[in-house]
């Protein structure tokens, strides 16, 4: 079997883009794949154009192989943009060989652990009592592990004060403890927005047991940080959605710095780079929590990779009143997906990863410049979104 055709498809899903990539070889048998770095899909496309020239006529089946030549082909290796396109490409391999195989992805990855995958829900910002609502709800059709988003910026302008989010979201969420209980597991996002200084003081703002875990407080450069963060509170972290290969994580898990890992697998290096890390996780009892805000692909592939691993907590799912995609385009483009059943998603036993997908739906679609919104302080700075 050999490779004949890698075609990625940028396309607008009705909110966002996402990066599909198509994997086909000379025996007929087709892979899909999708890539995470959201909002700069054209530069992802970019390193999957330049990894074709040379992946056309190699075996699909040696993954290992390619993954490291992916890695170690150029001078400037790694990196978001290249693990992103070394991502889509590893998993639509994986999809290829289960697929020739006729086995479950998570049968090539050492078998399944579990048969359904918990995942964890969110309400949107904090709004007070609209919150909550939203809370109850997830917690009535079956969620027992919610996570908020900081009260939200301000519109139009995008404009968001740190420290104004701290002492709303510290007191929403501490009222939010005593409404819905100790059984719920309780977490909050804050997308890296905050300094170790506004961290710690929005940890310190809320009584011990309040937050199971906190998601991305700061910026994940500097390890230093977040080990000087982890001296001012005892609250769990979770980090690692941003972190693309082993090596973003290596300071973090060696140090004992947090006890989520936010593992995203179209960002990290696919199917390959995530099981080490997820082993390396293991050793140093960190849980994995998986990223997973793309589309069915990344969706699918997570389900497998939760499958397999031992040391998993809970994946990441999108929850609406109704069928995640109901008439949406991507339910067009994905004839065949993940759909929830309850608050869990059931481990599929088809070959591959058990997904179709429509390619006439992705070929008429557009692909459309999205940016994330581009947040500033009242004093005109700009800040993280």
């Amino acid at each position: 079997m050999k490779i004949t055709a890698i075609k990625p498809y940028p396309v607008w899903v009705g909110h966002r883009n996402q990066l599909i990539v198509k994997i086909e070889t000379d025996e007929g048998v087709f892979g899909w794949g999708e890539s995470g770095l959201s909002g700069r899909e054209k530069a992802v496309v970019g390193a999957i154009e330049h990894y074709r020239e040379f992946l056309i006529g190699r075996d699909p089946m040696a993954i290992g192989a390619i993954w490291q030549e992916l890695y170690r082909s150029q001078y400037f290796e790694g990196g978001r943009v290249l693990l992103a396109a070394q991502s889509a490409i590893d998993i639509a391999l994986h999809d290829i060989k289960g697929k020739a195989l006729g086995v479950p992805v998570y049968e090539l990855l050492g078998g399944k652990h579990r048969d359904v995958i918990p995942t964890f829900a969110s309400t949107g910002a904090i709004n007070g009592e609209e919150t909550l609502d939203a809370a109850r709800a997830l917690m009535e059709r079956g969620w027992s592990i919610i996570r908020f988003f900081p009260a939200a910026w301000e519109n139009p302008g995008g404009i968001f004060e740190p420290r104004e989010s701290i002492g709303k979201s510290a007191t929403f969420l501490t009222k939010a403890r005593e409404v819905l209980g100790n059984e719920v597991v309780l977490g909050i996002d804050y997308h890296h927005r905050l300094s170790v200084a506004e961290a710690a003081s929005f940890c310190q703002k809320m009584p011990s047991g309040t937050l199971d875990f906190l998601e991305e407080p700061i910026r994940d450069e500097t390890p230093e940080a977040y080990e000087t963060l982890r001296k001012l509170t005892d609250v769990p972290f979770a980090i690692g959605e941003e972190f693309a290969s082993k090596w973003q994580f290596l300071p973090y898990i060696e140090r004992d710095i947090h006890q989520f890992n936010r593992l995203d697998l179209c960002n990290v290096g696919g199917f390959t780079e995530a099981m080490k890390v997820a082993g390396w996780s293991e050793a140093h009892y960190v849980d994995l929590m998986p990223h997973n805000p793309l589309g069915p692909i990344c969706t699918a592939a997570t389900i497998h990779f939760s499958a397999a691993v031992a040391n998993f907590f809970a994946l990441e799912t999108r929850a609406n009143p109704t069928d995640l995609y109901n008439g949406t385009p991507t339910a067009e483009m994905f004839p065949q997906m993940p759909m929830l059943d309850g608050a869990v998603y059931k481990v599929p036993d088809g070959p591959g990863l058990g997904i179709e997908v429509n390619e006439a739906a992705l070929t008429a679609a557009s692909f459309k410049f999205w940016e994330a919104p581009h947040l500033r302080r009242r004093d005109g700075s700009v800040t993280n979104w």
